[in-house]
């Protein structure tokens, strides 16, 4: 990995790592390639960009909070892992920044260049668990911003000592007032439903979200009722994994704050292998295409006992839909799509609030293309 780009919303470098052995010219090649694929593909856009240089390179690119980050790489490196990299600078930045964005940047720049010059380190991950981080690079507070505009020097901090935890994602001497650990468990139902309403296939695909405010050095065991059913589950540094391989517990002592216990897909359980369980919302469309457009009916049921919330029903078009004319039938819920051409620039797509309450309802969607 060469280095990091950071760009705003209208693909304006805010700000980069040094490419300190590369020309000048070679960050802007990557910026341009990843803006002209952009303006091409908008979302589309592929997540691995070939990028026509001498350096025969490509751009690896994530999107978060409006903000695009892209990474130069050269060589034969597995693109998995710069986008796990990606993904640890996207969450420590949001640990430091809270809110993601141009202005939280452009705000707590000098905080920025040095989280990223601690994380990546001549083309190799460096530092990237936040309590070793906070440690060398002091997070960005109200107090520090006064300070900084007033001239006030005489008041800062003493500078800490140097991380020195046989625990690498672990302080020492941490305290708390009260000690308590929180457990969300987080899953995203998957599934393929036919024209009919039957469920052709499903996953779950989950994870579990800890905060841990514990004093000391704890150390925790966690069980799952049925850790046999778990498929391609990834832990957290911190969990010991030959003793989970033996015992199916997961024992590990936490870091501190917010953090991702483990990962997992959960295929959903059936009586008959044949045949998936329901989902809590029934879906049957009706489809007609023609040679400029087409006609969607998709009638959507609640049939689960549980209470539904925030639930929306999405048609994706496509980019060549110039139109759409939106209805619906039945009490609850309202139609965002209301109006010839009401399309959003998501490629091309019309959404629907559905309201549970109303058990079933049914939208019309008559569309037009190129």
């Amino acid at each position: 990995m060469d280095g990091l780009i950071i760009l705003d919303k209208n693909n304006r470098p805010i700000i980069q790592t040094a490419f300190r052995t590369l020309p000048p010219s070679y960050a802007l090649l990557h910026i341009d390639a990843f803006t002209s694929a952009y303006e091409k593909n908008g979302s589309a856009i592929d997540p691995v960009l070939y990028v026509d240089s001498s350096e025969s390179s490509v751009c690896c690119h994530r999107s978060a909070g409006g903000l695009h980050i892209l990474c130069p790489v050269r060589g034969d490196v597995d693109p998995l892992f710069v986008f796990s990299f990606l993904e640890v600078v996207v969450q420590i930045l949001q640990e430091y920044l809270g809110d993601l964005s141009t202005a939280s940047l452009k705000d707590s720049f000098d905080v920025v260049y040095q989280l990223l010059e601690e994380m990546l380190d001549e083309g190799y991950p460096l530092t990237t668990e936040s309590n070793a981080l906070r440690d060398i690079v002091i997070p960005p507070s109200l107090l520090n911003k006064i300070l900084a505009a007033t001239g006030v020097s005489g008041l800062s901090a003493a500078t800490p000592a140097p991380f020195s935890s046989p625990i690498p994602w672990r302080k020492t001497g941490l305290r708390y007032n009260n000690n308590e650990i929180y457990f969300d468990i987080v899953e995203e139902l998957e599934a393929t439903v036919g024209r009919s309403g039957n469920v052709v296939a499903s996953n779950v695909w989950g994870r579990v979200v800890c905060r841990s405010n514990l004093s000391g050095t704890p150390d925790l065991s966690f069980s799952l009722s049925n850790s046999k059913a778990l498929h391609d589950y990834s832990f957290h540094p911190c969990v010991r994994l030959q003793k989970f391989l033996q015992t199916k517990q997961l024992s590990f002592v936490p870091p501190d704050g917010n953090f991702t216990l483990l990962t997992y897909q959960l295929p959903v359980p059936s009586p008959n292998p044949a045949a998936p369980p329901p989902l809590p919302i029934q879906l049957k469309s009706d489809v007609s295409l023609h040679e400029h457009g087409g006609a969607f009916e998709i009638t959507v049921t609640a049939r689960s006992s549980k209470m539904l919330e925030n639930v929306r029903v999405e048609l994706k078009l496509g980019d060549s839909a110039t139109g759409v004319e939106c209805t619906h039938t039945g009490s609850g819920g309202q139609s965002t799509g209301g109006g010839f051409g009401a399309l959003s620039a998501n490629g091309g797509s019309v959404r629907w609030a559905y309201d549970p309450q109303s058990k079933a309802r049914t939208f019309f969607a008559l569309y037009a293309d190129n």
